[in-house]
């Protein structure tokens, strides 16, 4: 009887301990809960704060699709090693899609891509990023003033370094939720 019960407890324990592992994890110190994203992925939480001083357009656009849910379940389809991790085809989830808006003029600046830099994907043209974006694991000067920096990584990197690897990647991580701080239970 008392084995019986350890195990319906063992079992109920494995059931409940991972809905309370996807509860919003705490914010860093002084950071805005109306600019932050809480990205839950299959390698852990992610918090990145949104530059809209250096790119407004694209900060509301990811803001935008986050309240939409459009980032739910969307795959890390291309991770390079020592380069980025790169997600946000909500429409395909093979890096060929993007949202239902238009694409967003670039907002380039002279902020440097370096480690845990958010910055968004775009095809060869610089007026055509949509949703999808990307976050260096290293320093990545040759993007700089050519792509829209977006973010920056503030907690969980370490989770970043784990999501893998390849172009396009087989089995890949995910997504699993994404939302804008404030809007986080």
């Amino acid at each position: 009887m008392i084995r019986s019960l350890i195990a319906a407890f063992a079992v109920l324990g494995a059931l409940v301990l991972p809905a309370a592992a996807q509860t919003a994890p705490k914010l860093p110190p002084n950071v805005d809960p109306q600019n932050t994203i809480i990205m839950q992925t299959t390698k852990g939480p992610v918090i990145f704060v949104l530059r809209n001083d250096l790119a407004p357009q694209h900060a509301e656009r990811i803001k935008t699709l986050a309240r939409e849910g459009y980032y739910d379940n969307v795959p890390f389809h291309r991770v390079i090693e020592g380069f980025m991790a790169q997600t946000g085809d909500g429409q395909y989830g093979n890096g060929t899609g993007g949202s239902r808006y238009p694409n967003l003029p670039a907002e380039f600046s002279n902020v440097p891509f370096k480690r845990g830099t958010v910055g968004m994907a775009r095809a060869s043209a610089p007026n055509s990023a949509n949703s999808q974006f990307f976050i260096t694991f290293g320093n990545a000067d040759f993007l700089n003033g050519q792509y829209t920096v977006i973010g920056q990584v503030v907690s969980g990197m370490e989770n970043v370094d784990k999501i893998k690897r390849g172009e396009p990647v087989q089995n890949p991580d995910k997504i699993i939720s994404m939302k804008v701080a404030s809007d986080a239970k």
